[in-house]
């Protein structure tokens, strides 16, 4: 039978990690968010302290671009990076079913079969106290990283895909965490799964 592979792009603040954390449990598939990075790290003998460092945002400076060219110079160390990540997603899916958390995932395993892509959003409001209350963002700076975040992810992944972040027409099911709460949220996925499999 061919692997599932589910991949959650999400809003910061929106619980699309630990949906997809609850739904790879539900489901007894592996999870993969930072799991991703050591395999990445593994595969191309970067250390993972740079694709930590570099998660899903692009480093703008002219500098540090020149100063951390990987190998000869032929590419920019964030391309490298992004490169390494992709390969390993790609392995990661051929290998077994899982549930991928951003890094451009569904962009990655678009050409295969089995993939179902999902997008998690919330109100900005709900996403800001989630910040505070979940994350630990200190009150007075929760609004503004929430805002920085998310430019961070559009950005990265406006640049290497020939898409654009969140649009409708790329996922399979887009959904409202809010709407139905973390655990709710995680349920509806779980059934529409269900559907989409055939199971």
């Amino acid at each position: 039978m061919a692997n599932k592979i589910i991949t959650i792009s999400r809003q910061y603040g929106s619980g699309g990690r630990e949906i997809g954390q609850r739904l790879a449990e539900r489901m007894g598939i592996e999870f993969y968010d930072n799991k991703l990075l050591d395999v990445a790290s593994d595969d191309s003998g970067i250390h993972k302290a740079h694709f930590t460092a570099n998660d899903e945002k692009r480093t703008n400076s002219f500098l540090y671009l020149l100063s951390t060219a990987y190998g000869q110079g032929s590419m920019p160390f964030d391309d490298t990076l992004y490169f390494a990540q992709q390969n390993a997603i790609k392995k990661i899916a051929a290998e077994h079913s899982c549930v991928i958390i951003g890094r451009c995932a569904d962009y990655a395993l678009r050409d295969f079969n089995g993939v179902a892509n999902v997008f998690i959003t919330a109100p900005f409001e709900d996403r800001v106290k989630r910040a505070i209350e979940v994350y630990n963002i200190e009150e007075k700076h929760a609004a503004e990283y929430v805002k920085k975040v998310d430019k961070q992810r559009v950005s990265y992944y406006n640049y290497y895909t020939d898409r654009r972040w969140g649009q409708v027409q790329h996922y399979q099911i887009c959904l409202d965490s809010s709407a139905l709460g973390i655990e709710g949220t995680m349920e509806l996925l779980e059934q529409f799964l269900k559907r989409y499999y055939k199971e």
